[in-house]
């Protein structure tokens, strides 16, 4: 039978995270609800004066097996499964007590894995929770007679429609609270199995013969994939998506805290962040992290439109804004030094900018830029070096994960002309070379005495990506003459070869193994042009 609202007399209560626990019980027990209670917090509540009952003593067997059984019993399963009037007469038969609300929450698996990386397989083994998952499921399964509470943020809203309803509780919050405990169960329960993956990918703990052909250890992903147990929490709306019509949302991992990125970053002021903000900003930001000199990089619809580095981040700025000030014109502009006043003043004078992010921003830029209200500031903190994560992409009726597209060491850079770049002209290279990876394919990006001189971005063939950095010549806006060119993939044919002659390229770096690698190199050879293999190649999809 359902009952549209529950008067609730008798309650569960067995929490690991103890955050006000004491003001809920106290509470329930002045209404006069009963308190049943396992070991741990059964204590916790009667050391504080409350009146509770032992599931212990409720069962009569006491807890064994050092803490392993404590509620794993019919008379608790009945009272939480119990359907009220349907299960009443079997439940008087074998003195079964209704149970009318379960408050339970579990260690947290993550942390365990975080905080205690010297755990032993056994006391992690230990840690699995096993009869709070299965109470919080019976509960939520039986929403109709019970309530289901998970997460202490919901105990003042509970008191107060209890309170207001004279004991009452609608069923609309009790199939709100079932939903959020299967979720919480579920995110449990892949936390565990994220874990033991790992342990089976990596060999451990597990003996497997050749004839056992377990192809799930050669695999870096999973073949079912419940989001990796990834967990995020929205940090605000947007007014929309890319495109007016488009709701959107703004998430953050909750297990990365690095700081120095735009999720973790703190708005100074301006206008609320917009779903193209976040986008470039991260652009910007992730593609200055690469250098180690004071540096500017502006971004223009995720592509990187100027780059500059210089002694300071003003003269930066002024470089990369040299590089192309037409896109730079409502661009996101991202230091990696703080950001001090001076810039600031050269920025407001030098062109309309949607947002600026720095590691640190200085008093004094915030009154300067108090009088463009508009402009967004983000301080994001000093970055270490990222850590090995993962890349996903969502498709219809797909997800597409992979390695992030680290920076791989280029020690190893191999010269394949006749011609051997100067010292500056390999400075050069490795200078685009760190930008072209953040240029949509087909990616071309040329440079001279660390500025970007053109940037070629998002064409289906290579000979338009370079046409398109290389006009930056015939509108005179930079001489392109003697600088370097960056290709994110190998040239298909030795045309490109002959157009960066033309415009006095001197240099190019680019990954090789095209099937025409000999006769690319012969051609660069004729034109008295310097190429770097890198062996590695950085498409931008």
């Amino acid at each position: 039978m359902t009952q549209s609202s529950l008067f609730v007399r008798r309650v569960l209560i067995s929490v690991f995270d103890k955050s006000n626990i004491l003001e809920f019980a106290q509470s329930l027990t002045e209404r006069g609800i009963q308190l049943l209670s396992t070991g741990g917090t059964a204590q916790v509540l009667a050391d504080a004066g409350l009146p509770v009952f032992k599931i212990s003593d409720y069962i009569e067997l006491p807890e064994i097996m050092n803490g392993r059984i404590k509620t794993l019993h019919y008379k608790i399963y009945a009272g939480i499964l119990g359907r009220r009037g349907l299960d009443d007469a079997i439940m008087r038969q074998y003195n079964i007590q209704p149970i009318d609300m379960v408050v339970i929450n579990f260690y947290s698996f993550n942390n365990l894995l975080t905080k205690n990386k010297t755990c032993s397989e056994e006391e992690i083994l230990e840690y699995i929770d096993i009869s709070g998952p299965s109470m919080v499921r019976a509960a939520a399964k039986n929403y109709r007679n019970v309530v289901t509470v998970v997460d202490s943020d919901n105990y003042e809203k509970i008191l107060d429609e209890i309170n207001h309803c004279n004991g009452l509780l609608s069923l609309k919050t009790r199939f709100h609270l079932a939903v959020k405990a299967f979720k919480y169960v579920a995110e449990y329960d892949n936390t565990i199995s994220d874990y033991f993956s790992y342990q089976l990918r990596n060999n451990r703990c597990v003996t497997m013969t050749d004839e056992d052909n377990y192809d799930e250890l050669s695999h870096r992903f999973p073949k079912k994939l419940t989001f990796m147990n990834l967990k995020f929490t929205k940090k605000q709306d947007m007014r929309y998506g890319e495109n007016p019509h488009q709701r959107a949302a703004f998430y953050v991992d909750t297990c990365a805290k690095q700081i120095g990125s735009v999720a973790t970053a703190r708005q100074l002021q301006g206008k609320p962040l917009s779903y193209n903000n976040v986008l470039d900003m991260d652009t910007a930001l992730e593609c200055v992290k690469m250098f180690d000199k004071p540096t500017c990089v502006i971004v223009k619809h995720t592509n990187p439109c100027g780059v500059a580095t210089s002694n300071t981040i003003s003269s930066a700025y002024v470089k990369a804004h040299q590089s192309d000030p037409i896109s730079a014109f409502g661009g996101i502009i991202a230091f990696n030094r703080s950001l001090d006043k001076n810039t600031v003043q050269t920025i407001v004078k030098q062109q309309f900018v949607e947002a600026i992010v720095a590691p640190s921003i200085d008093r004094d830029c915030l009154e300067i830029l108090s009088g463009k209200k508009h402009i967004r500031v983000l301080e994001c903190g000093m970055w270490t070096l990222r850590k090995p994560d993962i890349d996903f992409k969502r498709i219809n009726g797909g997800l597409l994960i992979q390695d992030h597209d680290v920076m791989t060491d280029l020690h190893c850079l191999e010269t394949v002309t006749i011609r051997q770049p100067t010292d500056e002209e390999v400075k050069d290279a490795l200078f685009c070379w760190k930008i072209v990876k953040f240029v949509k394919s087909n990616a071309i990006v040329c440079g001279k005495n660390y500025q970007t001189t053109g940037i070629g971005s998002g064409q289906m063939n290579r000979v338009h990506a370079v046409k398109i950095a290389i006009s930056f010549k015939e509108q005179s806006m930079l001489n392109i003459q003697g600088s370097v060119m960056a290709s994110d993939a190998f040239f298909p044919f030795p045309d490109v070869v002959r157009i960066a002659s033309k415009v006095g390229i001197n240099c190019i770096i680019q990954p090789g193994g095209s099937i025409r690698d000999q006769e690319i190199i012969k051609t660069a050879d004729r034109y008295g042009i310097s190429m770097i293999f890198t062996r590695i190649r950085h498409f931008r999809h």
